[in-house]
């Protein structure tokens, strides 16, 4: 099992990524792309995007969209495999979800992200079960 450390540093990259989407943040989206691994993403409806100038510019297009949607990331469960890792999540749109696949490899000591893949789901993110009622004796 991975270290759970590793598990929240994925975690915390893949959340960098929702909040640089939802801050229409560039300079921030592309710091958090690899630079010396392949890259690739999926964007719903999109044909596959490989090689880094592709992928940021199809990031500069969306950021600088005003009409694009405002997501935000629910879920999140993280699956270490070294120096890899994927997260697996639900992007709310309002009050529908596409399901999100991001891929991260470990560079120079980070996580960057290598690997986008959004697309539409009929399923929901589950509520957390709440805590259990504690008893006065």
């Amino acid at each position: 099992m991975a270290d759970k450390s590793e598990d929240d540093k994925v975690l915390l990259a893949n959340e960098a990524f929702y909040r640089a989407f939802a801050a229409r943040d560039f300079a921030a989206m592309d710091g958090l792309w690899a630079r010396r691994h392949e890259v690739a993403c999926l964007h719903p409806g999109w044909g596959p995007l490989v090689e880094r100038a592709a992928v940021m510019q199809s990031w500069r297009q969306i950021l600088t969209n005003p009409g694009a949607p405002k997501i935000a990331c629910a879920a999140p469960r993280v699956w270490m495999f070294g120096e890899l890792a994927f997260v697996i999540c639900f992007e709310a749109l309002g009050a529908d979800y596409l399901i999100a696949t991001n891929i991260f490899a470990r560079e120079d000591g980070a996580w960057r992200m290598v690997h986008h893949h959004a697309g539409p789901t009929t399923d929901r993110p589950r509520k957390p079960e709440p805590p259990p009622k504690k008893t006065v004796h």
